[in-house]
């Protein structure tokens, strides 16, 4: 008989986002009458069409796909070298990447994920808490954890906490980490780390001979310009960091699929015998292996983002959606709740009624307010007493999600 990985039976019942989906789910079957009125804030999905420069590009490159003298293959697993490059020159200039350290894939999700596959057993993982729950769940599939406790926290891990007290940004830790998840804006929280805050996990990682595994998925959220978009930025990142992106939530390719995974050159770690290995080419090698590379004309699109047209409609899209977080903190905070996000990222993290718990809250709007939200316990112990609001939706949405919101609680 085949054997399973058993670490799989370690994780808790139900990944949080199927979790909601039920929920939702055996609502609507039991109340048939309600489920049109239904707004859905909870997962992070954006709702607003593509920008017309990428509509027009992923045409163009159908088109090619159609045609013998332009028809593409297999292309290079790594990505195209169009794409690569546009990447370096609009998101990265000046910071010393090149483009043959920037890797192509489908999804920050799986990047966050798969990039275990380069480091062996034994590392000191450190994750935040509240955190996206893929850093953990794949850690747990990986071996890297032991059992859950009661809060659903597990052995071996080494937790940050986050909380209204430090802004719900992880101070650095006394104990020593080898690989360290980082994500800014913060996805659930809306929390940002300055520049300092920055330096000190740079130069922790650098004493401790460790690696910052940083998601950059909502960077093109930031509003203040004193806010660091890349680890990079960050004199001695190039060393100790991997960065992960997406076009998920800036381009809205949530459905069509492309990130990419920048790894420097000079970032390593040690093999069994102490010899220090170039991080790059270990992920060059798994991502050539496991991976056959994004299809071309998601590619062509994605490059189109960088277009002049692709910038201003991107912008304009990161415009509406920070609209509705700007509507949704100011709606909670005149109803005295208690508010994080909303102002760097399209996220809004909110204090629960007193007495209501994370679960007590989301079934309140579902029940009541006929609204999907996040309960904060589903990101980890931490989140607990909390809620997400994600702003991607229509304005009219939110308009209407702001006036139940008064009703409900008010």
């Amino acid at each position: 008989m085949a054997s399973i990985n058993s670490n799989f039976l370690k994780l808790k019942a139900g990944y949080l986002f199927p979790e909601i989906a039920r929920r939702v789910k055996a609502f609507s079957d039991a109340n048939p009458d309600q489920a049109a009125r239904i707004i859905r804030c909870g997962i992070g999905d954006v709702t607003e069409p593509l920008p017309p420069a990428v509509v027009k590009a992923m045409h163009d490159g159908v088109d090619e796909m159609a045609d013998r003298s332009t028809f593409k293959g297999y292309g290079p697993e790594q990505g195209y070298e169009f794409l690569r490059q546009a990447i370096v020159e609009n998101q990265f200039a000046n910071l010393g990447i090149s483009a043959d350290e920037v890797f192509i894939s489908d999804g920050s999700k799986c990047d966050t994920g798969n990039i275990l596959d380069i480091f062996g057993k034994g590392n000191t993982i450190a994750i935040t808490d509240p955190v996206y729950p893929v850093y953990v769940d794949t850690n747990v599939m990986a071996g890297n954890t032991g059992d859950a406790d009661e809060n659903g926290a597990y052995a071996n891990l080494l937790y940050l906490p986050c909380t209204a007290e430090n802004g719900f940004v992880a101070d650095v830790p006394t104990q020593k980490a080898d690989l360290i998840y980082l994500c800014f804006p913060n996805n659930p929280t809306g929390a940002v780390a300055t520049r300092s805050q920055l330096e000190a996990w740079v130069a922790y990682a650098k004493a401790n001979d460790a690696i910052l595994l940083f998601d950059a998925a909502y960077e093109a959220f930031i509003q203040d310009p004193a806010i660091p978009r890349s680890i990079f930025e960050i004199e001695g990142a190039r060393d100790c960091a991997i960065e992960f992106r997406s076009f998920s939530k800036n381009g809205g390719f949530t459905g069509v699929r492309c990130a990419y995974v920048v790894i420097p050159k000079t970032v390593t770690g040690k093999a069994d015998d102490g010899t220090r290995i170039p991080l790059h080419q270990l992920w060059s090698r798994r991502h050539s292996t496991k991976f056959n590379g994004a299809s071309y004309p998601v590619q062509k699109a994605a490059a189109a983002v960088f277009s002049p047209e692709g910038k201003q409609q991107v912008a304009a899209l990161i415009e509406h959606y920070m609209g509705n977080a700007k509507l949704l903190r100011e709606a909670c905070l005149a109803l005295g709740l208690q508010v994080f996000g909303g102002v760097n990222a399209p996220y809004v993290w909110v204090g629960c009624p007193a007495g209501l718990s994370s679960w007590d809250m989301f079934d309140k709007m579902l029940n009541e307010a006929n609204v999907v939200i996040t309960p904060g316990a589903g990101f980890g112990a931490a989140g607990e007493g909390w809620f997400r609001i994600s702003a991607f939706n229509s304005r009219a949405n939110v308009v209407e999600v702001c006036s139940r919101l008064k009703s409900l609680i008010s």
